[in-house]
């Protein structure tokens, strides 16, 4: 991709669309940074800005986006914005920030979405390559941006990318070596015209562009993925926990085997995987079969599942009080989440709810809730729905801040009881970001 002299506007001035200006520039483009927040809102991202002298406008979109030659967008930017809209009326040519990295990669990618489990299984990526000797960056949605550590790769390297639906929207040449997707389940869909088949398309681009020299990996008890396949070019593994595979891995008798053509290479027990539950070990298989794909040494790769700790926000452990655990499960930014982290516990749970709303349908959580919930504490802008919903199952209280609700529950809980954040829903009504949210509530478990 040729960017000299080029003016290209970056949709978007937080860490993607930095990481995104700062590339541009390196390679002799004109960047200019756009964002319709204040500048008070981005204070510590525009000081990045000024440092590496990007210009750049907050407080919304003026002509100079719809003067530049490329628009590249955050992943924070929705697709149905009337910025992205009046560029498309334009004929303006528009790509994602992964789109933009993509060009200058040399290293080999393994791209991972799902609905659910993306952030834990591209940490647990990043962790087995490391461990096993092979250099992997971790980048996407999990931290860095892709365009920011995209020039520090080497050709004998690997990027375990966080890939979201949204960044999937406008791609164009992007082709990973190894794609994942984990699982489909409803999500986003306020950003999808409430249609499920529009955010299934997005997940699936994934692979569009893979050839019979990639590979793609996906799971076999997931019906909405395999229902809405299109036929791959790549080659494609499987992983199951119901079901014997014979290219890919499964579980039988709690232990973990990979086949290639039915010939077991690689098997391990459960009480191998560090983090325990289903979607863990689900998550572990598809690891497995892209180490395995690599040709990682099955001892090194045993030993890394083996003391992977788990990621910041997802379902993470705070503190004990009394007996009471507090947990972090910020991560949870949709109803499945939710569905797994209650299925973790056997413990009693005071369980604090709410945000952003994208649509959730909470009948999807009902009977967990009625069977493992003592008491919701409902935040944010969606705290009235999650009211009027299970007021009539289990007590219900709206809480005004993550503060009040941890003080809340501190008093109520008891020994043996769980404190979870696990919010099914976005943070942004209320917080930056999903890991503001759960900087908050760890900070507020802290001064207890």
């Amino acid at each position: 991709m040729d960017l000299i002299n080029k003016n290209i506007a970056v949709i978007g001035a937080r860490k993607s669309g930095i990481g995104a200006a700062k590339l541009i520039k390196h390679f002799g483009g004109i960047p200019f940074v756009s964002d319709s927040k204040n500048e008070e809102y981005l204070k510590e991202y525009i000081e990045l800005l000024k440092h590496e002298n990007i210009k750049y406008e907050t407080g919304g979109h003026s002509e100079k986006v719809y003067d530049s030659e490329l628009i590249v967008v955050s992943p924070g930017v929705p697709s149905d914005s009337s910025v992205i809209l009046e560029a498309r009326k334009r004929g303006k040519k528009i790509i994602s920030e992964i789109e933009l990295a993509y060009n200058f990669c040399k290293g080999k990618i393994i791209a991972i979405t799902g609905t659910n489990g993306k952030t834990t299984t591209t940490a647990m990526c990043d962790h087995v390559f490391n461990k096993c000797g092979v250099t992997s960056y971790a980048a996407g949605n999990i931290g860095l941006a892709f365009s920011e550590i995209v020039l520090d790769v080497k050709e004998n390297e690997v990027v375990s990318l966080e890939v979201s639906s949204f960044q999937l929207d406008l791609i164009d040449k992007f082709k990973p070596r190894i794609g994942m997707i984990l699982n489909i389940t409803p999500d986003h869909l306020n950003r999808y015209n409430n249609k499920l088949e529009n955010y299934i398309n997005s997940k699936l681009r994934l692979y569009e562009n893979q050839d019979k020299e990639d590979y793609l990996i996906l799971n076999k008890d997931n019906e909405l993925t395999l229902k809405s396949l299109t036929k791959p070019k790549s080659k494609v593994f499987y992983f199951s926990l119901k079901e014997k595979i014979e290219n890919g891995c499964y579980c039988e008798k709690d232990i973990i085997y990979y086949c290639e053509k039915g010939k077991t290479l690689f098997k391990c027990s459960l009480e191998n995987i560090n983090l325990k539950g289903e979607h863990n070990y689900a998550n572990a298989m598809s690891v497995i079969i892209a180490a395995k794909i690599m040709g990682l040494d099955n001892k090194k790769l045993k030993e890394a599942l083996g003391n992977f700790q788990g990621v910041e926000h997802r379902l993470e452990f705070v503190r004990e009080i009394n007996g009471v655990k507090f947990i972090n499960d910020s991560k949870a930014t949709n109803i499945d989440s939710v569905w797994f982290a209650l299925k973790s516990f056997n413990n009693p749970i005071f369980l604090i709810l709410g945000g952003q709303d994208k649509g959730n349908d909470y009948n999807q959580i009902k009977d967990l809730v009625l069977e493992k919930v003592k008491k919701i504490y409902a935040i944010g802008s969606s705290a009235d729905k999650i009211f009027d919903f299970f007021h009539g199952i289990v007590k219900v209280e709206i809480q005004p801040s993550m503060e009040s609700s941890v003080a809340a529950s501190n008093k109520e809980a008891r020994e043996n009881d769980i404190v979870l954040l696990s919010p099914a829903c976005a943070s942004f009504d209320m917080f930056q970001n999903y890991e503001h949210r759960g900087r908050v509530f760890k900070e507020a478990v802290k001064n207890l």
